[in-house]
């Protein structure tokens, strides 16, 4: 059976892809042209455009580790510039031209690129949708027909799934938002420049959660403990556990061949460079 190291190698290989929608000039133009003005304005409403026009109350329960405040600068605001059905079409028109450009015309009429698809859409079919918000959101968004675009919107789904779950491990442990960047840049995930300036906390709020997860005996200087190490460890764990579900659902031979599909993707967008190195996402490199 597929195991959780499975779900991490797999989140690994498609969040690039995923991520052409924050990090593609295209996709940013897409927001424009449709009427939202900014790069937060544009990721707010379509990322959020799945769940209707809610607002940031919402939004800042579901997207886990942005600050209130940074969340309420943009919603309900966007609203009044697009509906959510309009910033759905235009995310899907920044993909649809971004994946042109990084994967070409031949890749996107491929017999792989339509095997990739149906492959992550039988996964994303499999996600639980108890207690899984932004992917059960997701689930209700009409697939588009074109190859590309559906094994977008499958892998999207899958990667909401994934924070909907690692929200709970994060949850579970007592670890805030802007606690769990302050983990993620003392593991190295990130750094804390880049953490605060994408999620909008100040030092005031980031100083406090290092003194938080100091009492805890989490951090000592700045640094992991051997108790803070292997609570990031159990975080990641848990969370590769929970998103286990939709790979089981696919199964090895599956995932297998969804991995050899995705690697090549991957790459091409990393040598696009539509991957910037440290992204606050956090992703580790596919072993």
């Amino acid at each position: 059976m597929s195991s959780p190291a499975t779900a991490r190698r797999l989140w690994a290989l498609a969040e690039p892809f995923h991520a052409l929608t924050y990090f593609a000039p295209e996709c940013r133009d897409a927001a424009e042209q449709a009427g939202l003005r900014g790069f937060w304005n544009g990721y707010f409403a379509q990322r959020a455009a799945p769940l209707g026009a809610t607002g940031p109350e919402v939004v800042t329960a579901v997207f886990y580790n942005f600050a209130p405040a940074f969340v309420a600068r943009r919603l309900p605001a966007v609203w009044a510039d697009v509906s959510p059905a309009a910033a759905l079409d235009a995310r899907l028109a920044g993909i649809d031209a971004a994946v042109r450009r990084v994967l070409g015309e031949e890749w996107i009429g491929s017999d792989d690129a339509v095997e990739a698809m149906d492959l992550a859409a039988t996964a994303a079919a499999a996600v639980d949708l108890p207690g899984r918000p932004l992917a059960a959101a997701n689930t209700a968004v009409q697939v588009p027909g074109e190859p590309h675009l559906g094994l977008w919107q499958a892998v999207t789904t899958l990667r909401e799934h994934r924070g909907d779950g690692h929200s709970v491990a994060l949850s579970q442990r007592e670890v805030d938002g802007v606690t769990a960047h302050v983990l993620a840049a003392a593991a190295g995930r990130s750094d804390r420049e880049w953490l605060m300036r994408a999620r909008g906390w100040d030092d005031a709020a980031w100083d406090d959660a290092v003194a938080r997860l100091t009492e805890r005996r989490w951090l000592d200087d700045g640094e992991l403990t051997a108790e803070g190490l292997a609570m990031v460890a159990a975080i990641e764990a848990d969370t590769d556990r929970l998103a286990l579900g939709p790979w089981q659902a696919l199964g090895d031979t599956g995932c297998d061949r969804l991995a050899a599909l995705l690697a090549p993707v991957r790459r091409s967008v990393v040598a696009a460079g539509d991957w910037p190195a440290g992204n606050p996402i956090g992703v580790p490199d596919p072993e």
